[in-house]
């Protein structure tokens, strides 16, 4: 059955209503279809591969995610006329009808105070902050017109990951892993990595919603037990824990084919899922193995927690076959401080990017592997003076929902480029606007899937991550 637009228990539904016998079948042949039910394979692994649409250009997903939303016009979206302009009055006419989370009555231009160049062949432009990315700038597909409908971190964050600004629909992950199952039987196909304190929307962000919990994202930890509760308790061997899950897993099937629940299906599987990680988690997490060469080229440092070393992890786990990982690094939200917090966290991520884009390249994987850098909304040209509780502040920047900026490579998506333009003031979008659905439909395309027909009935209609909208960027396709 395709899982491609299905009711969340057909089987239930169907056997419930021929045990009523409301299609009035004769005893032998109702018996006949319920044997035919009950004896289905319950324990088939719903997360094996599946079928796409249409050819991918894709396989794999790596979204780096900067929790808080990063400054564009301080990293890609260069300024001259705001530069030049700073402290001067925001022009009145730009601002009428603007919604704005914290920023009062000063509407002072704020340019940038760091500067920028062009770089690559493609010339495009990035600021000093980012000195490392800038040697990959041939190979990003920057796109600069991106708009949002939520103005606050959290739901603007489920909004970008989910469709939907508030919690209960399935993340972007959960989507893709329900559309295109997996390629490893011995690692989830939806993993998540921190360097930092999750977004404030926290583990919804890669939340199964109303999908069945077997798609849910997997957080992985790049310190300590790489994931929770996956260890052995002290005194119990491998062969004793493989004792206790085939009992539990005999239960399980009987009660999977007595009420054809699809969640113990998801259990069942899901602790195979775990004896098979003990086994292949440690292994995959021991960066030691690579190269001192690599090693240096992330920045990454084993056995300590840092956005580099998810970067690395992000390609071994490409290379294993981990269909959608997505990366959260936080403290982006710069209200005040601007100019040494953002140098700071630039820091933090510029190597470890600039070295995964170059790596996947190296060893071939680029070409089917989207990576995606980004945040759940930009910020404004306007310096905000004060924070939430009326404290002054140094240079600062307040939401914007828009007019920001995101960067593609590899997966299909043309390299080189800038696409969509902003204003003179980086207010409003000029060219090209790429609504957070058209992102997300055009994602699922190059994975091989049409967001018009990805869809799941819940409660009595068929649900999707676009919504209801949602247009391909086909200008940025190669």
């Amino acid at each position: 059955m395709s899982p491609f637009s299905i009711p969340h228990s057909p089987l239930l539904d169907r056997r419930a209503l021929l045990q009523k016998g409301g299609l009035s079948l004769g005893s032998a042949a109702l018996s006949s279809l319920l044997a035919r039910d009950l004896t289905a394979a319950p324990s088939a692994d719903i997360t094996l591969p599946r079928d796409p649409h249409f050819a991918p250009k894709a396989k794999h997903v790596i979204y780096l995610h900067m929790i808080g939303a990063p400054s564009q016009l301080d990293l890609f979206d260069y300024k001259p006329e705001l530069i030049k302009r700073s402290g001067q009055p925001c022009p009145p006419e730009l601002l009428e009808g603007k919604r704005f989370a914290f920023i009062g009555t000063e509407t002072a231009l704020q340019g940038s105070p760091f500067k920028f160049k062009q770089h690559g062949q493609s010339g495009t432009w990035m600021s000093e902050l980012l000195p490392h990315l800038a040697t990959v700038a041939d190979d990003l597909c920057v796109i600069k017109s991106l708009h949002t409908n939520e103005i606050n971190h959290a739901p603007a964050q489920m909004f970008l990951h989910s469709g939907f600004g508030q919690g209960g629909r399935p993340s972007m992950g959960a989507w893709v892993t329900y559309g295109l199952g997996s390629e490893n039987s011995d690692l989830p196909a939806y993993v998540v990595m921190l360097s930092g304190p999750p977004g404030g929307a926290g583990t919804a962000l890669w939340s199964t919603g109303f999908l069945p919990s077997v798609y849910q994202g997997i957080q992985f930890r790049s310190e300590g037990d790489a994931v929770l509760f996956l260890s052995n308790p002290e005194g119990h061997s491998r062969s004793d824990r493989r004792h206790v899950l085939d009992a539990v897993k005999s239960l399980n099937e009987e009660r999977l084919r007595a009420l054809r629940d699809p969640e113990i299906a998801t259990r069942i599987s899901q602790y195979e899922m775990a004896y098979r990680m003990q086994a292949s988690v440690p292994d995959l997490m021991d960066i030691s193995k690579e190269s001192q060469a690599t090693l240096d080229m992330y920045g990454a440092t084993p056995g300590k927690a840092s956005f580099a070393n998810n970067c690395l992890l992000a390609r071994r786990l490409v290379e294993r076959g981990v269909r959608m990982i997505q990366l959260y690094d936080a403290d982006w939200d710069h209200h005040g401080g601007l100019d040494k917090r953002l140098p700071a966290k630039a820091k933090d991520v510029d190597q470890g990017m600039a070295a995964l884009v170059r790596d996947l390249k190296l060893r071939g994987l680029l070409d089917e592997t989207l990576v995606i850098w980004g945040a759940e909304f930009g910020r404004t040209p306007i310096k905000q003076g004060q924070d939430g509780s009326g404290k002054k502040v140094s240079i600062g920047r307040d939401h914007h929902k828009d007019a920001f900026t995101m960067w593609m490579a590899g997966g299909g998506v043309k390299p080189g480029i800038s696409y969509g333009k902003t204003d003179d003031f980086g207010f409003n979008v000029a060219e090209n606007p790429v609504h957070v659905h058209d992102l997300n439909a055009t994602v699922l395309h190059q994975l091989g899937l049409d967001h018009e027909r990805l869809t799941f009935r819940y409660q009595g209609r068929d649900f999707r991550l676009t919504d209801v909208h949602g247009e391909l960027i086909s200008n940025i396709l190669s």
